[in-house]
């Protein structure tokens, strides 16, 4: 019996199979880069959380230690020269203050307030700093939610990410942090009256927002950013709900 061979794709045949192979390339390609990216931040996370460690228990202790010596020698001297006292005085400052300096950087490093707190409590102490430092007012509507550990920490990195940028770059004058839930998913905003940008152009912000997009879905959510040139910025991420015995059991 003879067997015939296929019929040979018309032209638009072939660029239909084409596309459908891009399509599939590209999907492919997407998430490599999705997981990829979940890896990276998992061990960058894993090495913050090491640092702020040691700079809690290494470098804690020996301020400590410190601070001990320094009352020990202003305990001795009392009433001894008034120079030496001064200096005395100037040093137990300068603890105090690199014993400041330390814990705002082991908790921009791995807040522990996350893992006490929880996500509101610890969103609230962010925005509150940074309206302090930056002067900008920020206005916060944070409701309770379920998320898991990691999604937490993601998070509590894009409202990191986004004052950032909005510090550097939107000279707003106010910010709106929403969080809450809608259905089976978790919404959290950061709005700002800034200058904007022009979403078709490169921004100096993109890298950061395009590793926090990728970060997000590898965690099964979506990050959309909205901007306009003298419009502000716009940032709403969605992540999927814990059930609650999961969130509760973390």
């Amino acid at each position: 019996m003879r067997q015939h061979s296929p019929a040979p794709q018309t032209g638009q045949g072939r660029v239909r199979a084409d596309n459908k192979r891009l399509e599939t390339l590209v999907a492919l390609r997407t998430a490599q880069l999705t997981e990829l990216t979940h890896h990276l931040q998992t061990a960058r996370e894993d090495e913050r959380a090491r640092l702020a460690r040691d700079l809690h228990d290494e470098l804690g202790a020996l301020l400590t230690s410190a601070k001990l010596d320094a009352a020990r020698l202003r305990s001795r001297l009392a009433g001894g020269a008034p120079e030496t006292l001064e200096r005395l005085a100037h040093l137990t400052h300068t603890l105090d203050s690199v014993i400041t300096l330390k814990r705002r950087i082991t908790e921009d490093l791995r807040p522990s307030s996350l893992d006490h707190l929880g996500l509101v409590v610890t969103l609230d102490i962010l925005a509150r700093e940074f309206a302090e430092r930056s002067g900008v007012t920020v206005h916060r509507q944070l409701g309770e939610v379920s998320l898991t550990a990691a999604a937490e920490l993601v998070a509590y990195r894009m409202v990191q990410e986004a004052v950032t940028n909005i510090s550097k770059y939107a000279r707003a004058r106010q910010v709106w942090i929403t969080l809450a839930r809608r259905g089976g998913l978790v919404e959290l905003t950061v709005r700002d009256d800034g200058v904007g940008f022009d979403t078709s152009m490169p921004a100096r912000s993109a890298y950061g927002l395009v590793g926090m997009r990728f970060r997000v879905e590898a965690e099964g959510g979506k990050l959309v950013v909205t901007a306009a040139p003298g419009q502000g910025t716009r940032l709403v991420m969605t992540l999927p709900a814990a059930p609650l015995a999961l969130a509760a059991d973390r």
